[in-house]
């Protein structure tokens, strides 16, 4: 019972957004530079997990400190600190205890694969720590579905792709108190191009929750893309992101960037059109919220599948 209540305060079925992009830098890093660094990506897995967990138990801490609403599924249901009558002593007594694993790791890493991460780390720390946090926090503005998509869908690809590359990507050094910074430009690029799916479904799951809980965001006094561009408006976005994911990958395999195998991801269009379908006629946090991860799950690990596939081939 005590670790259902963990997993529901950190909501564990959410981490394949942050995962999956881990992985697919992972698999990408294998398949462009043939590297694997297992010590790096054990510590990169620890420290990515913990602060994951810890950015979501303090957004639904704040939520029910700040919660005008009080009655509905959102509250009541939602937020496992009212559902399981948790108190908020302990709560924050398990951020810290998450944030200091997170912490502790990132250190490792960074020493094991130098001041780049440290600089990406840090600023992922602070925005995922202002997503939820300060006088106006990033998931009350209209903000979020940009911040989520960047930095989990490209920052961690980045990130995991960069401590099994390293200077294939880029290095920065502090010699005499020069810092000096070099990036593989094209390199960079090309890791950029191959996140867009991740950065777009990513984004999707962020405005999928806003569009279930305009409303009630609004009585929340949160203030989110939907409230601003109109509910109509939000489910179209929603469904163009989709599409553009594909269209990205068409047109890296044209560039030559993407093997020929990772067109079968294409076959993954079918259910995440029929679930866009779903989720744009009834879009609620209760019932068809869902659909929205089920989607970035769906392209995104058929794209780790099919780059492994490419991996083994080459072998």
């Amino acid at each position: 019972m005590i670790m259902k209540k963990f997993f529901e305060l950190v909501e564990l079925r959410t981490k394949v957004a942050s995962m999956i992009p881990f992985f697919i830098g992972t698999v990408y890093a294998v398949f462009r530079f043939h590297e694997f660094q297992l010590y790096s990506f054990g510590l990169m897995f620890l420290s990515l997990l913990s602060f994951d967990m810890a950015t979501t138990a303090i957004n639904n801490y704040f939520d029910y400190h700040k919660a005008v609403k009080k009655k509905g599924y959102g509250y009541e249901v939602h937020n496992a600190i009212v559902k399981y009558n948790m108190k908020p002593s302990r709560v924050l007594a398990l951020i810290i205890g998450l944030l200091l694993l997170a912490i502790g790791a990132g250190i490792m890493l960074v020493i094991q694969s130098g001041l780049l991460v440290l600089l990406l780390g840090g600023l992922s720390f602070a925005v995922g720590i202002l997503y939820s946090f300060g006088p106006i926090p990033i998931s009350r503005m209209p903000l979020g579905e940009i911040f989520s998509g960047l930095f989990m869908g490209f920052v961690i690809i980045f990130v995991s792709t960069f401590i099994h590359a390293s200077d294939g990507l880029a290095s920065l050094t502090l010699l005499n108190g020069v810092v000096s910074l070099q990036i593989q430009l094209m390199e960079v690029l090309l890791v950029f191009f191959i996140s867009i799916p991740a950065i777009l479904c990513i984004a999707n799951i962020m405005l999928a929750n806003n569009i279930c809980d305009v409303e009630d965001d609004v009585e929340n006094k949160r203030y989110t893309l939907p409230h601003y561009i109109g509910k109509s408006n939000a489910l179209l976005l929603f469904r163009f992101m989709y599409y553009a994911s594909y269209l990205d990958l068409i047109v890296l395999y044209f560039l030559g960037v993407n093997p020929f195998i990772l067109l079968l991801v294409l076959c993954t269009v079918i259910p995440v059109h029929n679930n866009i379908g779903r989720f744009a006629a009834h879009p609620t946090k209760q019932h068809t919220f869902g659909l929205a991860v089920k989607n970035f799950v769906l392209s995104n690990v058929a794209r780790i599948a099919a780059l492994g596939i490419a991996v083994l081939m080459t072998i």
